[in-house]
């Protein structure tokens, strides 16, 4: 079987072992395999070390920045939730100059940190509006952006004042987020985010 990453990242595989289309579906068979005979897995993905392939995103979840260049959100979002500062992170950006996020802080965590270091955290609210927690979540992000090619970083971050759930909707019984339900309940934020990046400018 032949393997290669397309230009958007998307895994693209050829061979005998590739289905030779859908049947009596000609439409749905050239959404899926191309002129070459490739055929589309819908999967983004990389080579590490030049030989072992590896799966980081789906496609539908990829978005293109207004300068043309695409992102894969989950695999950003996955090494900003090895923090332990970090529970739960979405990023956004599609037609925007740059890329930014919407993070969850690992709430019980830094209230303990907070607690040792002698900050002011109470509740969630007083939590995100510590001026030393925003620090401390930025340095955070500037690790993760230390390693990701420069259109990918991270350039702005807010803070929510609670968790998403499956009960309000905002994830799914795995656990995936809801992108959708999540950028509109919160789309006077990112629009923040991106309009005060505009007025800077």
């Amino acid at each position: 079987v032949q393997v290669k990453i397309a230009d958007d990242g998307e895994i693209l595989v050829k061979g005998p072992n590739v289905m030779m289309g859908y049947y009596k579906k000609p439409d749905l068979t050239a959404e899926v395999i191309d002129a070459e005979g490739w055929f589309h897995t819908g999967d983004i993905g990389l080579f590490e070390e030049g030989k072992y392939l590896k799966i980081t995103d789906r496609k539908k979840e990829i978005f293109k920045t207004s300068g043309g260049k695409y992102i894969a959100p989950q695999l950003i979002e996955n090494k900003l939730k090895e923090s332990m500062f970090i529970e739960q992170v979405m990023v956004v950006g599609e037609n925007q100059k740059f890329a930014s996020a919407l993070i969850v802080p690992a709430f019980a965590f830094i209230k303990d940190w907070c607690e040792k270091k002698g900050y002011q955290c109470g509740t969630n609210e007083e939590t995100i509006s510590n001026p030393e927690v925003k620090k401390r979540i930025n340095l955070e992000v500037d690790k993760v952006n230390a390693n990701l090619a420069q259109f990918e970083t991270i350039k702005r971050f807010e803070l929510m004042p609670r968790d998403w759930t499956i009960e309000r909707g905002e994830m799914t019984p795995k656990l995936s987020l809801k992108r959708k339900v999540i950028f509109e309940s919160n789309k006077d934020l990112i629009d923040k985010i991106y309009n005060s990046a505009q007025m800077m400018l």
